[in-house]
């Protein structure tokens, strides 16, 4: 599997690369209120409105997140993938993260841990040791929790006023 390379807070992560629409500078979002502190707001691409997610904040514990400004090489990854269970649908989502820095293979890994199954932090995965560095995988549909998902990003069709489960059949 072929994934992007970037860091968070000085250490080296990795997402699937087919997941990845592009690369931008950092852009401004417009909060949004009543959010977790890791979702920056939402800011258009090309024509749409996507949420912007700070991976620093959102894998930071605690007052971590407050120390990681950002730099010049901070970099938005816009990624899509399929999200709603039984119905899926196309979900976008802008990431923040520093130093983008490669396109790898994990068949280039020196070893690797099973993916983690932790109940707090689902979208943690796979780590690998890929030449003399350890990056360790984000499974970028598991990044926000469902309920919230659902909401910044609800199934074409849905009501706004609906719950998730009452979306409709494509």
């Amino acid at each position: 599997m072929q994934i992007l390379t970037f860091t968070v807070a000085g250490a080296a992560f990795a997402i699937p690369s087919r997941t990845v629409i592009e690369v931008l500078p950092l852009v401004p979002a417009r909060p949004l209120p009543l959010m977790p502190d890791f979702v920056r707001g939402i800011f258009t691409y090309r024509g749409r409105l996507v949420p912007l997610v700070d991976l620093g904040r959102r894998f930071a514990a605690g007052d971590a997140a407050e120390q990681q400004p950002d730099r010049l090489s901070t970099r938005v990854i816009v990624v899509e993938f399929a999200a709603g269970g039984e119905a899926p649908y196309p979900v976008r989502l802008g990431l923040v993260a520093e130093n983008v820095v490669s396109i790898r293979s994990t068949e280039e890994a020196d070893s690797s841990t099973p993916e983690m199954s932790l109940g707090h932090a689902p979208f943690l995965g796979q780590v690998l040791r890929l030449g003399g560095q350890t990056v360790q995988l984000i499974a970028v549909d598991r990044l926000l929790p469902p309920d919230l998902l659902a909401g910044l990003c609800p199934a074409p069709g849905r009501p706004l006023d609906a719950s998730p489960e009452e979306a409709p059949a494509p």
